[in-house]
């Protein structure tokens, strides 16, 4: 029997906790696992939701065999860089732990514990910037829905929890008792692309260069237009390595690039939003054709724009 600890403390996302526990008690073979919900002074802890979970002090587990260490997030970040007695017992379980998971923001409680210094690591695609920032010695992935660091396992936001218990599980036992799992939960066994599927739509850079935001509102405008770079200096009266030294000054990014980013935000509003055929999309959004629609969405997103129409069109439920 593989011990699972999974921490929880006051303030930790309930779905976080709650996900990795519903996968590992699905495993259709008795006595695989045994889990433990552990916090550092046990009784309640209270959910970011409000839900009260019951839980074992620190002091009372042995912790010797531990087999897996999941390590769950909050929305508050504070709470997960500052918690000095969470730090602490993460620290010590760890230790005794044969592998470590965190689920989203759970990452920043492994690095505020040192516990990520030279891994790669996930975490929700909203605070991958700022786990960054904070941790430099922490090579963030900002798009992993989960991945793998030596003894060190993390996954992006929330659900995402789910799929790094069935990777857990396969690694484990094989892919026939994970996907049973997946079944029995009724959620991918591995889950297509990556986070930037799921990623909040372009936001408008902020930018104090009047001459910029009057270029960049054009291209919004309009995302089908000419947006070669000699048209925008023609528009903007900046030669093109003036231009692209403004582009990369403001806004980090290219011309190409920041154009190029428009035109998939204006084609997953279509996708989402109407009916048109692949062709029409690429046209109206400025790809030009499906093959290029395509090949750009395989890319960015990591999915084909017929999939991610099929998953992001609609939240209905089928009618009867």
């Amino acid at each position: 029997m593989r011990r699972v600890i999974v921490i929880a403390y006051d303030g930790v996302r309930l779905l976080d906790v709650a996900g990795p526990l519903e996968a590992f008690n699905a495993v259709p073979l008795e006595g695989a696992y045994r889990t433990t919900v552990v916090s550092p002074a046990g009784g309640d802890v209270v959910t970011h939701t409000g839900t009260a979970l019951a839980t074992v002090a620190a002091t009372a587990i042995d912790p010797e065999g531990i087999d897996t260490l999941i390590v769950p997030g909050a929305v508050d970040l504070g709470i997960c860089l500052e918690d000095e007695p969470l730090r602490d017992l993460v620290r010590t379980l760890a230790a005794a732990s044969r592998r470590v998971a965190s689920v989203c923001a759970g990452a920043f409680v492994l690095a505020a514990a040192g516990l990520l210094d030279g891994h790669r690591a996930a975490t929700h695609w909203r605070v991958a910037g700022e786990l960054a920032a904070r941790f430099p010695a922490v090579e963030v992935d900002g798009d992993a829905i989960h991945l793998r660091s030596g003894t060190i396992y993390s996954s992006a936001g929330v659900s995402a929890g789910i799929d790094l218990s069935l990777a857990l599980i396969e690694e484990d036992h094989g892919p026939a008792l994970s996907r049973a799992v997946a079944q029995d939960l009724v959620v991918f066994m591995q889950r297509p692309g990556g986070q930037a599927q799921f990623s909040a739509r372009l936001l408008a850079p902020v930018t104090d260069h009047a001459p910029l935001r009057e270029l960049l509102d054009t291209i919004a405008d309009d995302p089908a237009a000419d947006h070669r770079l000699p048209a925008l200096c023609e528009r903007s009266g900046f030669s093109e390595r003036h231009l692209t030294r403004i582009f990369r000054r403001e806004l980090q990014t290219t011309p190409g690039r920041y154009v190029e980013a428009v035109r998939v935000e204006a084609a997953r509003a279509l996708l989402e939003g109407s009916e048109l055929g692949l062709d029409a999309v690429a046209d109206r959004s400025g790809l030009g054709s499906a093959e290029t629609l395509r090949r750009v969405f395989v890319r960015e997103l990591g999915i084909p724009p017929g999939t991610y129409r099929r998953r992001f069109a609609t939240a209905g439920a089928g009618s009867t």
